[in-house]
């Protein structure tokens, strides 16, 4: 397995501290208290990395800052997203796992192992990227294809399309279809969807239920006008 999360935190903590602030109707963002549990993979070729934290399903942090520091550990610092620019929101009570995009800056080598250092509110975590031979990296144009990337030993990876920042598509089903396959079908859309017309990575986690080997296993899209494309999912 290429993700090694190295802080480890109970569930019991999280709950107590990340949902703390994170009440159905309240008015302020979720204040995060102790360490972080972090995984990460690679997406994208190398050029992004899908950060996995848990804590509220309607309040995904987002990046605020990434470097590089003169000893090679990837920094980065996560913030709340509020409705229009503002760090107020109210958050659901739920506890899930949920993906954060960091682009890579410039120094990054994917074919090299990478540390990363999360800051999220007063609570920090760190994790170990495995690398991953031949990613273009960053600096490099994308080629707006999907791509998945390995979060975790019990199967999650996480998983980048891209389009309508307004209209990421919705899972409906994740199945594996064979050893060396896993297969996400999206819901259908409605027909009368309406779509900004920016073109952004959506990024999305799912489980692989029983898949033992993870090397040269396969990610299938259905649905959502993906039908068939098909992306290894690296790590």
């Amino acid at each position: 397995m290429g993700r090694r999360g190295l802080t480890v935190m109970g569930a019991v903590l999280v709950a107590a501290g990340l949902l703390s602030g994170c009440a159905g109707s309240g008015d302020s963002a979720p204040t995060v208290v102790g360490d972080l549990e972090v995984d990460a993979a690679w997406l994208d070729g190398g050029r992004l990395i899908a950060l996995a934290t848990w804590g509220s399903s309607t309040c995904v942090p987002i990046e605020q800052e990434v470097a590089l520091n003169a000893d090679g550990v990837l920094e980065v610092t996560l913030t709340d997203a509020g409705p229009e620019g503002s760090t107020e929101q109210a958050c659901t009570t739920d506890l899930v796992q949920r993906a954060t995009l960091v682009g890579v800056p410039e120094g990054v080598d994917p074919a090299q192992d990478l540390e990363i250092e999360v800051t999220y509110a007063s609570s920090v975590g760190d994790a170990e990227l495995d690398g991953v031979e031949g990613l273009a990296g960053p600096g490099t144009e994308t080629d707006y294809a999907p791509s998945a990337g390995w979060i975790d030993d019990d199967g999650t990876f996480a998983f980048v399309t891209w389009g309508s920042s307004s209209c990421a598509p919705v899972i409906d089903d994740v199945q594996v279809t064979s050893e060396t396959e896993v297969t996400v079908t999206f819901a259908t859309p409605p027909a009368d969807r309406m779509c900004t017309l920016d073109m952004a990575p959506r990024v999305a986690l799912a489980v692989a239920q029983g898949i033992t080997e993870e090397a040269a296993v396969e990610l299938v899209l259905q649905g959502d006008g993906l039908d068939g494309v098909r992306t290894p999912i690296l790590g």
